[in-house]
């Protein structure tokens, strides 16, 4: 297939973009520059323009642009930043598909977990409605602003992800330096769920968004049984041999990353129960798999 990606040069996107092409896809990357070579198209999400040339011939598109969550302080103007690079991106998008003649038949478009938000010790599927907060807003919003898409009849598939185990980016590659140093331990009293995903299950479940033909709307993108913090920390430290006895308290996270301490202490169990009832088959189903994948 022509498969047309954005945000690919982030984690997930340059995994995606190398799997797509190791099988013999034709990959056109949307990038925010002057195109610097073949198979790359401008576009500029923020001043909403795409010329839907750019994606003719393109039978799919998975959305994947915006600003990393956890890469700064929540200020006013970083929280209008994480809004708009998913909501203006999902727009200029939603509007070049629709004006095509013959549009892709599909959209994977990106979500999260942060959907749900705090869910506490309740496991959580794709029929649970959106939470409270800041980040349930976004992502609520970042869904909203396909839905000229789906009015048009393409099938559109909500990729909700959860914590992706990668070594070399993410939440979970900020965790690995510290946790090789012996200086890992966990947040808080460690009781709050982390809904984790192995980078190459992730990859895998993309894929099977744009597959299969029966999926759309919300997809939740995590491994079978989330984990507590507590077990999380516990797993790392047997697979690096290294000590985790260090603990950051909730007024130390708090102080250091200010409001979104809320959502690293915050607690999801959210599972992937629309992927199961599709046949998906995780590589990595347990944390201890995932971690030694990554």
């Amino acid at each position: 297939m022509r498969i047309a990606i954005t945000g690919s040069t982030g984690l997930i996107g340059t995994a995606l973009v190398r799997s797509l092409r190791a099988d013999g896809h034709e990959v056109v990357r949307l990038v925010r520059r002057a195109p610097a070579a073949a198979g790359e198209v401008r576009w500029d999400p923020r001043r909403q323009e795409l010329d839907p040339a750019g994606l003719a011939g393109c039978e799919a598109v998975v959305h994947l642009a915006g600003a990393g969550v956890g890469d700064h302080r929540w200020t006013a103007a970083y929280k209008q930043e994480i809004r708009d690079s998913r909501v203006l991106g999902t727009r200029a998008l939603a509007a070049a598909l629709t004006a095509m003649d013959t549009p892709p038949r599909v959209l994977v478009s990106g979500s999260a977990i942060g959907y749900y938000g705090d869910t506490g010790d309740r496991r959580t599927d794709e029929s649970a409605p959106a939470g409270h907060g800041f980040l349930p807003e976004v992502c609520t919003a970042w869904e909203d602003a396909a839905q000229p898409v789906r009015d048009a009849g393409i099938r559109t598939a909500f990729a909700r992800t959860g914590l992706v185990v990668a070594r070399s980016g993410g939440a979970w590659g900020r965790l690995f330096p510290f946790f090789r140093l012996g200086l890992g331990g966990r947040f808080g009293d460690g009781s709050q769920y982390w809904s984790f995903i192995s980078l190459a299950d992730h990859i895998a479940a993309l894929r099977h968004l744009l597959d299969t033909d029966d999926l759309s709307g919300p997809v939740n993108l995590t491994a079978p049984e989330p984990v507590t913090n507590r077990e999380a920390t516990a797993v790392m430290g047997h697979v690096l041999n290294r000590p985790t006895l260090c603990t950051v308290p909730a007024p130390v996270l708090r102080a250091a990353l200010g409001e979104f301490a809320g959502d690293v202490l915050g607690s999801q169990r959210v599972v992937p129960r629309r992927l199961l009832d599709s046949g998906f088959a995780f590589r990595h189903p347990r944390i201890i798999d995932a971690i030694r994948a990554a």
